[in-house]
């Protein structure tokens, strides 16, 4: 039956197009009083180089262009042009490893939080899991 439809090819497709929703129940929720992590030497880079390239280019809206420009010249950059960068980047790194110790104390004198459950090792989380399983089942 070449070029004919089948009924089998529509379920088919259909099956193809469902969405599985796997991963999301796993997923922890993110506590929006930790500190972010910072940003690297490039990055750093970047949030100046995005104002200078927008200022030599006002008619480019593209996201795209204004990356791959960066990324050349940073490249193209000597160690010694990258030194305030790089300066820049490692004093925001300490600036956050100060906070996110202030952080761990907080956490750690608040008592349990959804987050102690991450240090969990992946066993000692599935146990706890499952004798909820073996409860719904039941």
């Amino acid at each position: 039956m070449k070029g004919g439809k089948s009924t089998g090819a529509g379920t088919k497709t259909d099956a193809k197009l469902t969405v599985k929703k796997t991963g999301a129940k796993g997923k922890a929720n993110k506590d929006p009083n930790k500190p972010k992590r910072p940003a690297s030497a490039f990055f750093v880079f970047m949030e100046e180089f995005r104002k200078q390239f927008k200022e030599e280019h006002p008619d480019n809206k593209s996201v795209a262009a204004v990356g791959k420009a960066g990324g050349v010249k940073w490249k193209s950059m000597s160690d010694a042009d990258k030194a305030p960068y790089v300066a820049k980047a490692e004093k925001r790194k300490a600036e956050y490893e100060k906070n996110m110790t202030a952080y761990n104390k907080k956490q750690a004198a608040g008592g349990t939080d959804e987050d102690d459950a991450s240090d969990k090792s992946k066993s000692e989380v599935n146990e706890g899991e499952d004798s909820d399983d073996e409860e719904d089942d039941e």
